[in-house]
């Protein structure tokens, strides 16, 4: 009997700790940056005001979007040591629509469809090795996707 205890309560400990485990992934959520109401406040919140324009940060996004709704974005990062990407959309009512963390040795490539509500910028941010670099794209919009 003590044997199927046991068992049960290893049983659901393996289960708490599986509950848990994705709580643990919003501990790094940055609310800061990704509730930014304009995009230097986004760019402040994930420490890249000041990010450098890259021709190795390349950003691959039609140049009209027909359908706001649905705006289909490449980013890939040919700058060495690449830690992560972000997409900042200037004009969109939460300018930080992602942001993409990668493991040493990753291939620092993103392929996203985001919501534009109006004709905007868009930025790719890339950080690597403690410096934040851009490319941007400006991209018309002929019917709004997200609320404009």
């Amino acid at each position: 009997m003590n044997v199927v205890r046991r068992l049960l309560l290893q049983g659901a400990g393996v289960l708490a700790a599986g509950l848990l485990a994705p709580l643990s992934a919003l501990a790094a959520w940055n609310k800061e940056a990704f509730g930014a109401k304009n995009a230097a406040d986004a760019l402040r919140g994930i420490g890249a005001s000041g990010a450098t324009p890259s021709s190795e940060v390349v950003l691959e996004a039609p140049e009209i979007a027909e359908n706001g709704a649905v705006v289909p974005i490449e980013i890939t990062s040919q700058v060495p040591g690449t830690r992560s990407i972000a997409v900042v959309i200037d004009k969109n009512p939460f300018p930080l629509v992602a942001k993409f963390d990668f493991a040493e040795g990753a291939l620092p490539f993103v392929k996203v469809n985001v919501k534009m509500g109006e004709t905007s910028d868009v930025r790719a941010i890339a950080e690597a090795n403690g410096k934040h670099y851009q490319a941007t794209k400006n991209i018309k919009v002929t019917i709004g996707g997200c609320g404009g």
